[in-house]
């Protein structure tokens, strides 16, 4: 039984995804001994074809690997996602062969806002994410969990400082977009069909002064109701479907 959780992945999505596309990371996979549906037939045929090592054990072990969090009957071992660097950034962008379709987020703690976030940009296809290391969650194994495979299929990209490569995307002719609740732009109205990246700040505090500088435009999400804000990982995916919509009608 492995003791540390430091390393762990849990539920059908987030292991089957592991499997599909960084298997040689996987060592091992944990199943519940009751479960022989479908889904987790799939897991077992991918393990096999992988030659990863399978462990039957008790819903209770598994309850006790993933520490009371949802595992739906399978626990992974695996290393740890990749996070990318500034280096794998320029790599991706010089290899496009669309506009960029970049997602920035500034400061975002919560894991489960990063990995809804993921999930998002990897429906939208966005080419990249991009987060500072300083007070941004990484690639945890809450986050990989959440994003339901997208955390091992967009690149997520970990950057030192946060303002120089914006001003270096610009450089590049990416237009920033930057999502501010107090911004005269509607969403609505902004033109999202170039080369872009959409900046995105952290819970409560939103975009840093410093980064809401570097934005080429600022845009808001319209409000109608009582509410004054959207979650984070929820606003991105309303920003993101409105470029997605934008982009598919270019002609």
């Amino acid at each position: 039984m492995v003791r540390t959780t430091t390393n762990l992945i849990h539920g059908l999505h987030a292991v089957q995804a592991a499997l599909r596309r960084n298997a040689t990371a996987v060592t091992g996979v944990w199943v519940d001994d009751s479960r022989r549906d479908a889904r987790m037939q799939e897991i077992l045929t991918l393990a096999q074809q992988a030659k990863v090592t399978v462990h039957n054990v008790t819903r209770q072990q598994l309850d006790a690997m993933a520490e009371g969090a949802p595992h739906q009957g399978v626990v992974a071992q695996c290393g740890q996602a990749k996070a990318h660097s500034e280096d794998d950034l320029d790599t991706i962008l010089t290899t496009l062969t669309a506009p960029p379709f970049l997602l920035v987020l500034d400061g975002v703690q919560d894991p489960h806002n990063l990995g809804a976030c993921l999930r998002s940009a990897d429906a939208a296809g966005v080419h990249a994410v991009i987060a500072p290391r300083d007070k941004s969650v990484s690639l945890t194994p809450t986050v990989r969990k959440v994003a339901s495979g997208a955390a091992e299929s967009v690149p997520f990209i970990q950057i030192t400082n946060l303002a120089r490569t914006l001003r270096s995307l610009r450089d590049a002719g990416i237009w920033l977009i930057g999502a501010d609740g107090t911004a005269d732009t509607s969403l609505y109205d902004a033109d999202l069909k170039g080369p872009l990246a959409l900046v995105m700040g952290g819970e409560g505090q939103g975009l840093r002064r410093l980064t809401r500088e570097h934005c080429d435009v600022l845009i808001r999400i319209p409000m109608h109701g009582s509410v004054e804000s959207l979650n984070v990982s929820v606003a991105t995916g309303v920003c993101l479907y409105e470029a997605v919509r934008q982009r598919a009608n270019v002609s």
